[in-house]
């Protein structure tokens, strides 16, 4: 069988002109698998009748991961999703995506005509079977099936199922009138070249003529030609035109009876249809006349009447439970993730960040405890190398946010009422000043802290160092250096864990690690990271993830106090100061409040979480200023 790619059209091309099968269908589209890892690319095969999909078109030996038969099947164009298609079948769902409008009305088209062509009685079905099917078998085959096939289905699928019979009877009733009338024709010519072969015949050669009345002509007694006598009927004794009128006139009759009964049913439907609706008319009617000449009460046609009218409540109830209920079976699909039309409202879309956030934590708690600490040999550059202003295409830009953080990140907020201490905890504070631009949170956050031990230096090396990111970063799912600027400065793509119902969010960006030269001596050692999205050819924004946009910046400075005595200088004598400032464009269509509530929940435990696997790893180790 031959087979089409994903931007074929679903059109007449899709049958094998050879054939009469349909061609197979096969492409790439985005799946939803679950909450947890959303859309992703699947191999989907559409192929007699069976819509398939396989985890790459690679792995198409191996089997396909799942199958809809497409004869009960519904397919709805998403409202809102210009490229999304639902398939459903029963209780089963498959959420779809193309990779455009086009590409989704090719495969709604082809869906649509394989589900078509595996009807009952289909035209398709019937021409594999033969284009000569003739009319007796045809009709002792549809009364032998007739009365099981009706069971399980309603008087409008049947009536539509009879009106697809009633048209292609009509293409065959033309095709073998032609046939019949092609055949008188020749038969006709036929006759007329044979009575000039005779005339001819008799004046060339001695004729004779046999009982049975053909007639024989001899050369020379070597050569005979034997001819039907001229006769209206035909070959075989068949009166061609006769039997063409007859058929014609025949047929004409089953089709307008057909038709007639067809208009009848639908008619007898719409009546029951009707008395159906208002059963109080009809139902009251017959009461009244029950039982020959005996009137029934009117208290018993109240209490009647009541009865029914509770019956409807319940039937009502009964079918909106059943659609609640539906909707249920289907929650964690995609019509509940983040989004401008999202099933779920705010409270729910909190519950449900908070509880997949408490999953993580009790993960993430119990991965700690099991996982055994693997030492990395990742010595700490002196910081003379980190102080070099580089010379790559991004170097102006990382000069601006660097002056830019040390003018502006390090002021004090005291006094200023735009920021909103929403965090405190010991040396930790976390403030916020909300911002919103069309709908969407952009809150800058702003934390400080004070940690014993460690210096600016070594913090900010462990902030930015990718090969130690896994080691103290949960919330990223996974991450790579892009491209490397120079010995300070990296672009790097991540994605960050999903938290159902947000969507998946990524980020690119550019990290520099800065060491602050000191204008004078009293200014205390300072370091520092930031992190801006930028853009790169080679990490490209998807519909998998929704692009967020950051500004980041990790202010480190080494305050150390002078050791008792002749001492030499401990940890103990070291603390370090941080600021640490966050400016984060989410993207997409979370509600504010859950995204305020996120932040406020997550960058203390960022923090805690950082500082006290630097204190591990520094400990006991020399100190680097």
């Amino acid at each position: 069988m031959s087979e089409k790619s994903s931007n074929s059209s679903g059109s007449d091309e899709d049958v094998d002109p050879e054939s009469g099968h349909l061609v197979e269908l096969g492409g790439v589209l985005s799946k939803w698998t679950n909450y947890i890892h959303g859309w992703q690319n699947r191999w989907v095969v559409l192929k007699n009748n069976t819509l398939s999909y396989y985890k790459s078109e690679d792995e198409r030996e191996y089997g396909c991961r799942g199958s809809l038969c497409l004869s009960k099947a519904f397919i709805t164009p998403h409202e809102f999703d210009e490229c999304r298609i639902d398939i459903s079948v029963n209780d089963s769902v498959w959420y779809l995506r193309a990779e455009d409008p086009e590409h989704r009305l090719q495969w709604i088209d082809s869906i649509e005509l394989h589900k078509a062509e595996s009807g009952y009685g289909s035209e398709s079905s019937l021409r594999r079977h033969g284009s000569m099917l003739s009319l007796t078998s045809a009709a002792s085959g549809i009364s032998a099936t007739s009365t099981s096939s009706f069971k399980g289905h309603s008087l409008r699928e049947k009536l539509a199922e009879m009106e697809t019979f009633r048209d292609i009877l009509c293409r065959q009733v033309d095709t073998l009138q032609k046939y019949f009338d092609g055949c008188a024709d020749g038969v006709s010519k036929d006759e007329f070249q044979r009575d000039r072969v005779v005339e001819e015949d008799e004046d060339d050669f001695p004729t004779s003529t046999r009982p049975n009345g053909d007639c024989l002509h001899n050369n020379n007694g070597s050569k005979e030609k034997l001819f039907l006598p001229a006769s209206p009927k035909g070959v075989n004794g068949i009166d061609f035109k006769g039997e063409a009128i007859t058929f014609k006139a025949t047929t004409a009759g089953i089709l307008s009876t057909l038709s007639h009964c067809i208009e009848l049913m639908v008619k007898r439907e719409d009546s029951w249809q009707k008395r159906l609706d208002k059963p109080s008319l009809h139902l009251g009617a017959d009461l009244l006349k029950y039982d020959s000449q005996r009137w029934i009460p009117l208290q018993t046609c109240s209490r009647f009447f009541t009865e029914l009218e509770k019956r409807r409540r319940v039937e009502d109830a009964y079918k909106s439970a059943l659609s609640e209920l539906k909707k249920k079976s289907h929650y964690g699909g995609p019509d509940y993730e983040e989004g401008p039309n999202s099933l779920i409202n705010e409270d729910e879309f909190f519950d449900a960040v908070e509880a997949a956030l408490d999953r993580q934590d009790k993960m993430e708690e119990q991965c700690q405890s099991e996982k055994v600490r693997i030492p990395r040999l990742t010595p700490v550059p002196p910081g003379d190398s980190y102080s070099i202003i580089g010379t790559h295409r991004f170097a102006k830009q990382v000069e601006d946010m660097v002056q830019n953080h040390m003018t502006y990140s390090l002021q004090d907020m005291g006094g200023d009422a735009n920021w909103q201490l929403v965090v405190e905890e010991g040396e930790m504070k976390v403030y916020r000043r909300e911002v919103e631009e069309n709908g969407i949170v952009l809150d800058p956050l702003k934390a400080t802290h004070a940690v014993k031990g460690v210096t600016g230096h070594e913090l900010c090396h462990y902030f930015w160092d990718t090969d130690v990111r896994n080691d103290w970063e949960t919330t990223i799912e996974n991450f790579n250096v892009v491209e490397t600027l120079s010995d300070n400065a990296v672009i790097v793509y991540q994605t960050h864990k999903r938290v159902w119902p947000a969507s998946q969010r990524d980020v690119l960006y550019l990290s520099a690690i800065r060491k602050i030269l000191a204008t004078n001596e009293n200014d205390p050692d300072t370091w520092l990271v930031c992190n801006f999205s930028v853009d790169h050819d080679n990490a490209q924004p998807t519909n998998r993830c929704v692009r967020a946009k950051i500004n980041v910046a990790m202010i480190c400075q080494t305050l150390v106090s002078p050791p008792e005595g002749n001492k030499e200088i401990s940890r103990d004598n070291v603390l370090c100061k941080i600021t640490y400032v966050a400016n984060v464009n989410p993207g997409g269509w979370a509600p504010a409040s859950v995204l305020r509530a996120v932040a406020k929940r997550e960058y203390p435990k960022f923090l805690k979480r950082f500082t006290g696997y630097v204190q591990e790893k520094t400990s006991g180790k020399p100190i680097l200023f």
